[in-house]
């Protein structure tokens, strides 16, 4: 199979730079504002665009996804919704890939045939789910991959060389290689020992290995993007659209608008960083 994250890798790969991956959280702060913000995303620079899928309990995530994630819940967003999202973006960009990030427990209750039939057409085309093991891999993993979907594994600082080929057996897409130990948003990671992390796991795969945690900068873009396929970015977007929510959730300014500048600027620095390295 061949989905829109294998082309658009592959193309980046032809133009010698590495992917913008950005994260927003769907629903938030509401499903308008979200889908403004998810339009935006391509237009400012963004590559692939993962979108979280809001969960009551993200036991991985940093306080700023979990605030995200409750604002869009309390503002009625679910994984109906989410796959809405999707679709709704599809109807004027059919190029961008998208990624659905989250856990499990969502698309278990929705059902995992519904759920891939259902992504399908909505034109997802990848997921990650953090917390399914590869051990579980027939629980969604596989079906995901005989649907046509990614199925996006994470791998870390602590994923030794005897657990690696466990972790990338089913993987597909890309590797997501998260750069530190701990929850989202944390700081970021020595550079360095990313450079040699990414080779490490190139050494066990062709796949591309994008780079998140932590990424907040255009600079910060442009280093991790010297060694790395993709540069993800996550905290720093749902960050801006907060900054411009008041303290009863009113908008004090157009939440897309922050992010696009924001991701515009990041979009610089990734697009720089091969430039820099060949100096």
């Amino acid at each position: 199979m061949t989905t829109r994250i294998d082309r658009r890798m592959a193309k980046l790969k032809t133009e010698g730079r590495p992917a913008l991956v950005t994260y927003f959280m769907s629903g938030d702060p509401d499903y308008d504002t979200a889908l403004s913000i998810m339009k935006a995303l391509p237009k400012a620079g963004a590559d692939i665009i993962e979108m979280g899928m809001p969960f009551s309990d993200p036991m991985a995530d940093g306080p700023a996804i979990q605030a995200a994630g409750l604002r869009a819940l309390k503002g009625g967003q679910t994984l109906v919704k989410t796959l809405k999202t999707a679709a709704d973006f599809r109807a004027t960009d059919n190029d961008t890939p998208i990624v659905l990030m989250g856990y499990y427990n969502p698309i278990y209750i929705y059902g995992v045939d519904r759920f891939l039939k259902d992504a399908i057409a909505s034109g997802i085309d990848g997921l990650i789910v953090v917390d399914l093991p590869p051990e579980m891999d027939e629980e969604l993993c596989i079906p995901a991959l005989k649907a046509g979907i990614n199925f996006i594994r994470l791998a870390t600082p602590t994923t030794d060389d005897k657990r690696l080929p466990k972790v990338l057996q089913n993987t597909s897409g890309f590797v997501y290689y998260v750069s530190m130990t701990g929850i989202t948003g944390s700081a970021l990671a020595d550079t360095g020992k990313v450079a040699e992390a990414v080779k490490r796991i190139k050494g066990h795969t062709d796949l591309p290995v994008c780079v998140g945690f932590g990424v907040k900068t255009a600079e910060q873009a442009r280093i991790i993007g010297a060694s790395a396929d993709g540069v993800v970015v996550g905290t720093a977007i749902v960050n801006a659209v907060a900054n411009v929510l008041g303290p009863k959730g009113e908008k004090t300014a157009d939440p897309a608008e922050a992010v696009a500048t924001l991701v515009s600027g990041l979009a610089q620095g990734v697009r720089s960083a091969r430039l820099a390295a060949a100096e």
